[in-house]
């Protein structure tokens, strides 16, 4: 066997003899991850995810707990006005998944992708959202870059690029006014919140006919996706959708 075809073995061995000896603690619970079906959730915790299958919300991706009868559009979304064709989400961002997300955007705690792209395995109903388009992550003010260290949500829009069909992820957006954090206000504060905050990137190139679909972390109301569209749509993209990790 070559050396170079070995190391690639011995590293995947010494993964699993580093998984025996020193198992990752769950990163909700704090107990140690054994015999789950991810890396960073334990097997109690795994049991409590809501990865969204049809039928869904067309606006964002929330699941229908049931048969479907009636509107396609979810309480949340019932006063947006969304500049987006379409949306998904991959799980409810409640419990274990919440701490996913938190582990990642507040802790740099990129590790966890790998569980990220583990449920991605167990969702085709998601994954096939992707197929050909072009990802647009949801960009941060250069301040909040600078204080944060990175954008999560172009972490996340590379590992789907990464483990779905689509085509490439492009930062064609850029975040031109400094808003405060969306997390404690009202669905209308949200939308003022964010209102004109986004331009299009100096050396952003727009393909016509060429599916697009802005990433974000979470979707709570909306606002912050919508107005992104509105400068993707103003730029003439023509096939516009979002996605998320979580649903808030």
């Amino acid at each position: 066997m070559a050396i170079g075809e070995a190391g690639p073995m011995f590293k995947l061995l010494g993964n699993h003899l580093l998984d025996v000896f020193f198992p990752s603690s769950c990163v909700h619970c704090g107990d140690a991850v054994e015999h789950s079906d991810y890396d960073f959730l334990c097997r109690a915790c795994s049991r409590e995810l809501f990865l969204s299958k049809a039928p869904t919300c067309t606006t964002c991706g929330y699941p229908f707990f049931g048969m479907l009868a009636g509107p396609k559009v979810c309480p949340h979304c019932t006063e947006l006005d969304p500049i987006f064709e379409e949306g998904k989400t991959l799980f409810l961002a409640k419990g274990p998944a919440r701490s996913l997300i938190h582990e990642l955007k507040y802790k740099a705690g990129f590790y966890v992708l790998r569980d990220i792209e583990a449920m991605l395995e167990r969702s085709l109903y998601y994954r096939a959202y992707f197929e050909g388009a072009i990802l647009v992550p949801v960009p941060l003010h250069a301040t909040k870059l600078r204080e944060r260290g990175f954008n999560q949500s172009e972490r996340i829009a590379g590992a789907l690029c990464a483990a779905t069909g689509a085509k490439s992820c492009q930062n064609l957006l850029v975040r031109t006014v400094y808003t405060q954090t969306q997390t404690r206000l009202s669905r209308a504060a949200r939308h003022q919140n964010v209102k004109n905050a986004f331009a299009l990137a100096d050396d952003a190139v727009v393909i016509l006919d060429q599916t697009y679909i802005l990433v974000d972390d979470v979707f709570t109301t909306g606002s912050t996706l919508n107005a992104c569209a509105a400068v993707l749509r103003e730029a003439g993209v023509t096939r516009l959708k979002v996605a998320t990790l979580g649903h808030g």
